[in-house]
């Protein structure tokens, strides 16, 4: 039995689609219902469906017999949220109820983690840079961290935990994330309706258009989830590409492919000063020191894969 915790969501999703051409539906997908979220998997199998509150309930009364795989992507990923309790409750907390089952029932646990936790460094970013406190930009990205060191620190007690620190992923079924979605989604949502584009201005020493981003394709992502969960090991892996493409050039590339759209630049936001991570990239050596050897997806082609499927939408 598999179990997938945002089991609706962006990455979830994708996990159980590529579960399904592999053949396999003894799936419960754990998440909390919205029906846009539900269009996500209304046309892949799986056993179950089960409300993530009570999911808990469930493992506490072993409802659930011989678990092989828990991937766990369920999580407030609203980087702008301001209520830190409710993002530790969801984010932390809930997060050690699952580590803690996975554990004594020798489970393999595969979890998201996330890129946001390295803060705005500007550099090149590597697991074995611990942050403190203080160079955290926002709540999410410190209820990340925190589980983050909860594994670290109690790495000799678990038997089966890696942790995925996802960088700027993209692709199919992140309609439901509205303003958290990609740029590469509200960028061709943009041209699409009004034939522009709309990219931030000079902020933090970059020019405009300027500020740069690891970006993942979804597949990969997928992938480097499904090797993860083979492993019975306790780890924290980068998941990016190694590589960084800038807001201007990714519209760019959008605008040839769809032939029509321009870009307008605009004030950087004030609500996001301070906030934002104007810079990332992945040091993905220990991806591959670990044993993942498969190509990753140039930004080119991925943006070409996944807008023709946005266009058979």
């Amino acid at each position: 039995m598999i179990i997938i915790t945002g089991g609706l969501g962006f990455i979830g999703s994708n996990i159980l689609s590529h579960l399904n051409k592999k053949k396999k539906t003894n799936i419960i997908l754990v998440d909390s219902f919205t029906q846009k979220k539900f269009n996500n998997v209304k046309n892949f199998k799986y056993l179950d469906f089960v409300d993530k509150k009570k999911f808990i309930k469930n493992l506490n009364k072993n409802k659930y017999k011989n678990i092989d795989f828990i991937f766990h992507q369920g999580a407030c990923t609203d980087t702008q949220e301001t209520n830190l309790d409710y993002l530790i409750e969801n984010n932390f907390e809930y997060s050690k109820k699952l580590l803690q089952y996975s554990s004594n029932h020798n489970t393999n646990f595969v979890y998201a983690s996330s890129g946001s936790i390295y803060g705005n460094i500007k550099k090149e970013m590597k697991e074995s840079r611990i942050l403190k406190q203080n160079t955290i930009k926002n709540y999410y990205a410190l209820s990340k961290l925190m589980f983050d060191k909860y594994v670290y620190q109690n790495r000799k007690k678990i038997k089966s935990a890696v942790g995925l620190r996802y960088f700027n992923v993209y692709g199919m079924n992140e309609f439901h994330k509205k303003n958290m979605s990609s740029p590469i989604l509200t960028f061709y949502n943009q041209i699409k309706k009004n034939n522009i584009c709309n990219i931030f201005g000079k902020y933090d020493g970059f020019e405009k258009g300027k500020h740069e981003r690891d970006f993942i394709y979804i597949d990969d992502v997928v992938d480097i989830n499904i090797w993860a969960s083979k492993k019975k090991i306790v780890d924290i892996i980068n998941v990016g590409t190694g590589t960084t493409t800038n807001f201007q050039s990714i519209a760019n590339i959008i605008i040839k492919k769809l032939q029509k759209g321009k870009i307008e630049y605009i004030k950087f936001p004030n609500k996001f000063k301070g906030k934002y991570q104007s810079f990332t990239k992945a040091n993905i050596s220990k991806l591959r020191k670990l044993g993942y050897k498969k190509k990753l997806t140039n930004i080119d082609k991925g943006i070409s894969l996944y807008l023709s499927k946005l266009n058979n939408v």
